[in-house]
């Protein structure tokens, strides 16, 4: 049944939103489909202008970009930036390793990395000075939407999301960009941002609605379930048993008949091209392409095993398989609650034994596996693929910098000087970007911050950093009040 509300909303987090798709649309095809998928579908059509700013290096080449983010702040010293002649409290307990780069060395845990690192470059200049208590939520958020908050706990945590949150990178990149593939746009796995009860801080579309919101694929199980991701549900993409793509399409075509009939409905509805987003909706579900692209079953075991068969290389595989069918932006979070011990890269403690066993051999076979299988496929030219922590460990060991209590085999949180990577799209390989001290407390030349890399990605999928979005209360807000590093382009 039909129903026409009064005046159009204006309390709405979607700004383009004035009659929702509940109010216009109460028939069955609508309802079989899913409206949240029908609003996400028809609020991405809502665009910025793609400011070019030239053909400048790197401007536009990438079609699709996967975040990697290592929520809980890696070690850079214990991974891809050691340093040796430096006291025994500092220097990493892993020995060092050649890379394929000449003179770059990584440590003993990243030996596939350090094999294929001529692939990507490496940030080893990542730095900010943080307001406050730098604990992991505000550091997540700044990463994730390139603002900070006001409001922080005594203890750094911040509060839970909020509609009038920035945006999360992804959805403001679906928002500028959208897509016209029948394919998710923006899908978070295999867990969400959290950390201790706050969880999501940074992961949601915020002001700009829920429509924006990524599709999140978070299987069931404890977050030491190494195959949770082969249990995958995606039952919201699937037609029921009774229905088939047919039956659909006509009750689609029932819906063209009666709107032809019904002119006032017409007139309310005829700003929002409805049969366009309808029509995608309806094509993303007949398609089966997001089914068949979350059936990791489906890959040899030599592409399973070069992955690694365990939550964090089931994501990253997936995450290739999802830009293979046309998805925008996929995010992969560390498959561990940031504050938290066993795999998670939180390392106030056992980092020795932690790190060697747990938490570095998976990003090393995950990571290492995603950028190859990119490459072999001619898919890394096109894909922008970004692996960042929120920030790096203290170099010294057992020494507090957060508040937080450190055993001498544990680091604390550290922004002044971190590692990322990033590769693909135009990026250069096999580049060094920035150099770190010798004890890598704080960078000695070309000091990237978040806010930075978020700029170099906008602009690698053709978007202008300078580009202003309206915030729930309808203020003009920057993307991102930083520029790119025009130095990681080939």
């Amino acid at each position: 049944m039909f129903r026409i509300p009064g005046p159009k909303g204006k309390d709405l987090c979607d700004a383009n939103l004035g009659y929702t798709r509940r109010d216009i649309l109460r028939m069955g095809g609508a309802g079989m489909l899913g409206l949240t998928l029908n609003q996400m579908l028809r609020a991405q059509s809502v665009s910025a202008s793609n400011l070019s700013p030239g053909a400048k290096p790197g401007w536009g080449k990438a079609k699709s970009v996967i975040m990697v983010y290592l929520q809980g702040g890696p070690s850079h010293i214990d991974l891809w930036d050691p340093k040796r002649d430096v006291p025994d409290n500092v220097r990493s307990v892993f020995k060092d390793i050649p890379t394929k780069i000449p003179g770059i060395h990584f440590t003993e845990v990243l030996p596939e990395l350090a094999r294929i690192n001529d692939k990507f470059t490496m940030i080893r200049s990542m730095s900010y000075t943080p307001n406050g208590l730098f604990n992991h939520t505000a550091a997540i958020y700044q990463m994730m939407t390139g603002y900070t908050t006001d409001k922080v706990s005594p203890s750094g945590q911040l509060e839970p999301p909020s509609p009038k949150d920035f945006p999360n990178f992804g959805s403001q990149i679906i928002n500028l960009k959208p897509s016209d593939e029948p394919m998710l746009p923006f899908v978070m796995l295999p867990r969400p941002l959290q950390e201790s009860n706050v969880v999501g801080k940074g992961g949601t579309a915020g002001f700009l609605g829920k429509a924006f919101d990524p599709y999140t694929l978070f299987p069931t199980g404890d977050d030491m379930d190494m195959a949770k991701m082969t249990r995958i549900k995606i039952d919201d993409l699937q037609l029921q048993p009774d229905i088939f793509s047919l039956r659909l399409k006509r009750r689609a075509s029932l819906r063209d008949a009666i709107n032809a009939q019904m002119p006032v409905i017409e007139k309310a509805v005829e700003n929002m091209s409805l049969d366009e987003y309808y029509t995608q909706a309806l094509n993303l579900i007949i398609s089966g392409r997001a089914r068949d692209a979350f059936a990791i079953e489906r890959e040899p075991d030599s592409i399973r095993d070069l992955y690694g068969r365990n939550t964090f290389g089931d994501s990253c595989l997936l995450a290739r398989r999802l830009v293979e069918a046309g998805t925008k932006v996929v995010e992969v979070i560390w498959p561990k609650i940031a504050n938290s011990d066993n795999h998670s890269w939180d390392h106030h403690v056992d980092l020795s034994k932690r790190m060697k066993n747990q938490s570095a051999p998976m990003l090393d076979r995950g990571l290492s596996g995603l950028f190859s299988d990119l490459d072999d496929r001619g898919l890394l030219d096109e894909t922008l693929v970004v692996a960042v922590g929120e920030f790096g460990r203290s170099p010294q060991r057992g020494v507090s910098t957060s508040g937080n209590g450190n055993s001498d085999d544990g680091r604390d949180h550290w922004p002044y000087c971190y590692t990322s990577v990033i590769g693909g799209a135009g990026i250069k390989r096999g580049y060094v970007h920035g150099q770190s001290d010798q004890t890598a407390s704080a960078p000695l030349e070309n000091p990237v911050h978040p806010g930075e890399l978020l700029a170099t990605i906008y602009y690698s999928l053709g978007i202008d950093p300078q580009t202003i979005v309206m915030n729930h209360l309808n203020q003009p807000r920057e993307l991102v009040k930083s520029t790119i590093v025009p130095a990681l382009f080939a």
